[in-house]
Order: C-alpha cells, then sequence, then structure tokens
C-alpha cells in the first residue's frame, strides 16, 4: 500500500457517510413525527429528574423523544463501525 492511500477506501467512506445521514435524517422524521402527534394530548405529566422536575410532557412525547435518540445513536454507531473487522483494533 502506498503511503498516500488510505487504510479504507472511498466506498466504505460513501457508505458511512449515507448511514451516518440516514439514520440523523431517520431521528428527524421520528422527531418531527412526535412533536407534530403530541400536539393535542391532555394528559402531561411531570418526569421527577432528582434535582427538580421537568416542564409537562405528553408520555408519548416522552417515549418518542427516547426512540428518536435511539434511532440517531445506533445509526451512528453502526455507521462508525461498518467494515471494521477485529484485526483493526490491533
Amino acid at each position: 500500500m502506498r503511503q498516500s492511500e488510505a487504510p479504507w477506501g472511498l466506498n466504505a467512506m460513501l457508505l458511512r457517510l449515507r448511514l451516518l445521514v440516514g439514520s440523523l435524517v431517520g431521528g428527524a422524521l421520528l422527531l418531527l413525527t412526535v412533536c407534530l402527534g403530541a400536539q393535542n394530548l391532555e394528559n402531561r405529566p411531570r418526569l421527577n429528574l432528582g434535582v427538580g422536575s421537568s416542564a409537562p410532557l405528553p408520555t408519548g412525547f416522552l417515549l418518542g423523544i427516547a426512540l428518536a435518540c435511539g434511532v440517531a445513536s445506533g445509526g451512528t454507531a453502526v455507521a462508525l463501525l461498518v467494515g471494521r473487522s477485529p484485526e483493526d483494533d490491533d
């Protein structure tokens, strides 16, 4: 391998970029859908955070936020780890 070549190819970098952008866009669209769906809910409990409490938010909104964060963080982790083998950690 020449010194000017990267250890990964352009195809792998484009795949990682597509996975990263796709997961972030998917998480943002899920968050937008959750925000629009939580507009007219009447039951709005507060979360006790130990130090204080949160603003009154609908339960579905809180679950949707957790799901959107999970989609974005999981997709980001996959984008960072795709194409790696256990031998690369050495």
